[in-house]
């Protein structure tokens, strides 16, 4: 571990010690999984405003309505809602993932990593699901 000098309320220089950070750690499936779940709900917060532009659109009338739909419908415009769907499951599942902590459950090492993964699988197969169901629809 590093440390860097700091100055005493003496002025002496003493050596502390820097906190472990990614560097120190090797990732875990419960870190990923933690940061995943961060990026992910920040991420949905900035995509509530694609729905409410939708919404807009539905509010300004058929030709306003009928662009922001064609939008949506691009190719660029369905990877876009294709990765909310993911990052909605996902942060869902992480979500019951850690109410299932709060009920103290599944503290161990391996049952946390276990829920980790239940989690990402859940996310894959339910976005998988919504978008098959969607496209025959």
């Amino acid at each position: 571990m590093s440390a860097h000098q700091v100055r005493t309320a003496n002025g002496r220089a003493q050596r502390r010690p820097l906190s472990p950070h990614l560097q120190i750690y090797r990732p875990s499936i419960t870190m990923v999984m933690s940061i995943l779940h961060r990026i992910t709900g920040a991420v949905l917060y900035f995509a509530t405003f694609l729905g409410v532009w939708w919404l807009m659109g539905l509010a300004s009338g058929p030709k306003y309505f009928a662009y922001v739909d064609d939008m949506f419908r691009s190719w660029p415009g369905l990877v876009i809602l294709f990765a909310i769907t993911y990052q909605l499951f996902h942060h869902a599942f992480g979500g019951i993932r850690h109410l299932i902590w709060d009920a103290d459950f599944c503290f161990s090492k391996q049952a946390a990593e276990r829920l980790g993964l239940w989690s990402l699988l859940l996310a894959v197969a339910c976005t998988a699901l919504v978008w098959v169901l969607g496209w025959w629809t």
